[in-house]
C-alpha cells in the first residue's frame, strides 16, 4: 500500500513536471524573437552612458549651477529651436518633448518630438553645448514597444501596454517554471 502511494505520488511528480516543462518550452519558442529583442535592447540601454556618445550623448557642463542665475525658460527653448534649426534639417517646425534641467551642471537638455535629437544649453547663458542624436531614446521605444504606437499614430500606449504585459507575463511564467524544472528532479530524487 505504502509502495503504491510513493509510486502514484512519483508519477503525479513527473506528470506536473512534464507539464511545467512544455509551458516553457512552448512560451520560449513563441517569444524567442521578442525576448532575444528585450535583451538586446536591455543591454544597449544598460550601456548607453558607456558607448562614447554612440547611443547617448555626454552631458556637457554650464557656467552656472545656481539656478537664479539661468535664462528664463522661454528663452532658452527659443534658443534651442533655434539651434535644432540651425544644426539639423529634419522636421521645419520642431515640438520640445522634454527637457531635462541638469542644475548641477549648469545645463538643460531640449528633447524634440518625432526626432531622435538633443540640443544641449548652458542654462545661464543660453549657449549651445552640444548638439546630438539620441539613439537610446529610439532603443528605448523598441525596447518597451512604444515604437509600434508611434508607428500605428496611437497617442494611447495601446500596444506599448499590450506587449509589456505579455513579456513581463512570460518572464513569471519562466522563472515559475524554470524553478520548477530545476527543483523538481531534486524533489523526486530525495522522495526516493
Amino acid at each position: 500500500m505504502v509502495e503504491k502511494q510513493i509510486r502514484d505520488k512519483r508519477q503525479q511528480q513527473a506528470k506536473t513536471l512534464r507539464i511545467f516543462r512544455r509551458i516553457h518550452r512552448i512560451t520560449g519558442a513563441c517569444l524567442f524573437f521578442f525576448f532575444l529583442f528585450v535583451s538586446v535592447s536591455g543591454v544597449l540601454l544598460g550601456w548607453k552612458k558607456h558607448s562614447g556618445d554612440l547611443i547617448l550623448p555626454k552631458t556637457y557642463k554650464g557656467s552656472s549651477t545656481q539656478l537664479n542665475q539661468w535664462l528664463p525658460i522661454a528663452r532658452l527653448h527659443d534658443s534651442a529651436i533655434a539651434a535644432y534649426e540651425e544644426h539639423i534639417n529634419d522636421t521645419p517646425s520642431p515640438q520640445v518633448d522634454r527637457m531635462d534641467v541638469r542644475a548641477s551642471k549648469g545645463t538643460i537638455k531640449f528633447t524634440f518630438k518625432d526626432v531622435y535629437w538633443e540640443v544641449q544649453l548652458d542654462g545661464a547663458t543660453g549657449e549651445v553645448l552640444h548638439v546630438g542624436k539620441r539613439n537610446s531614446d529610439f532603443i528605448e521605444q523598441l525596447h518597451d514597444g512604444s515604437y509600434v504606437d508611434r508607428l500605428l499614430g496611437s497617442d494611447l500606449g495601446a500596444f506599448k501596454l499590450f506587449y509589456t504585459t505579455v513579456m513581463g507575463s512570460a518572464l513569471f511564467v519562466f522563472c515559475v517554471t524554470g524553478f520548477w524544472l530545476w527543483y523538481g528532479p531534486k524533489r523526486m530524487r530525495a522522495s526516493r
